[in-house]
């Protein structure tokens, strides 16, 4: 099975760059987009659609902001879409999805931006909390995957300037503390399981030719419960691909 991750930055603005012909050509399973920018009544009134795919969509309250979606290929059987995990404070801004199979749950994930003056560190950090208790809870029935948009850069490895960036927004000493209680919890970065010294990046600032100049960070990934270690067969970033400000990433399991 393989599934993809993206940050497409507006959904309407990623289906005016070819997002069909992407997704054609992928031929992905599973497909989990963040930052959709649409509301579900609008994405219904307009139609929206992806041949060979089921649609479930769960955009935020606050019209044009944040949110996420989910195709399903139609030839999958037998999987489950529940739209957020529980508090409204979350949930009103679409940001996470639970698909579930025979085998995990899989969790489409946007989380949080700190911001740029770190406005809303305290934000994200409860939104951290509050889900991996979700997490852990779900872990008990069943292995999990958490794939997103995870708005925040690990290690120095994960970034093109650590040092410049220390403290900014998604590489606080918070927020990469969080992580760690993240893999901590028998979870592992899926991407470092194959390459545990590469350098790619899935996002980059707009400013200065930062994507030519491959000035990034890594802060999109798929983590994956440990008890599924030998079933990942590969993993990936899909850096060549353009129409949004991040790069698909994903995994074969």
């Amino acid at each position: 099975m393989k599934i993809i991750s993206w940050n497409v930055n507006g959904i309407r603005a990623a289906l005016n760059k070819d997002l069909l012909v992407f997704l054609e050509s992928e031929k992905a399973d599973i497909v989990c987009f963040q930052e959709i920018k649409i509301a579900d009544e609008a994405s219904y009134k307009l139609g929206l659609s992806f041949p060979g795919y089921q649609t479930f969509w769960h955009g935020a309250k606050r019209p044009g902001y944040s949110g996420t979606a989910v195709l399903l290929k139609e030839s999958l059987n037998g999987l489950t879409v529940k739209n957020g995990f529980g508090p409204a404070e979350y949930d009103d801004e679409g940001r996470v999805q639970i698909i579930e199979s025979a085998d995990f749950y899989l969790l489409n994930v946007y989380f949080p931006n700190a911001n740029p003056e770190l406005g809303r560190l305290s934000y994200k950090l409860a939104f951290n909390d509050a889900l991996l208790l979700f997490i852990q809870k779900l872990e008990n029935k069943k292995p999990v995957i958490i794939t997103g948009d995870f708005n925040v850069a690990h290690q120095e490895i994960d970034l093109a300037r650590p040092r410049e960036n220390e403290g900014s927004a998604g590489f606080t000493k918070e927020e990469r503390s969080w992580f760690e209680r993240l893999l901590s919890a028998s979870y592992l970065d899926s991407f470092r399981l194959f390459y545990p010294d590469k350098i790619q990046y899935s996002w980059w600032s707009f400013r200065a030719g930062a994507r030519q100049r491959n000035v990034g960070w890594r802060i999109d990934y798929f983590v994956i419960s440990a008890k599924l270690r030998k079933k990942i067969k590969k993993a990936f970033i899909l850096d060549q691909v353009l129409g949004s400000d991040h790069a698909p990433v994903g995994i074969e399991i």
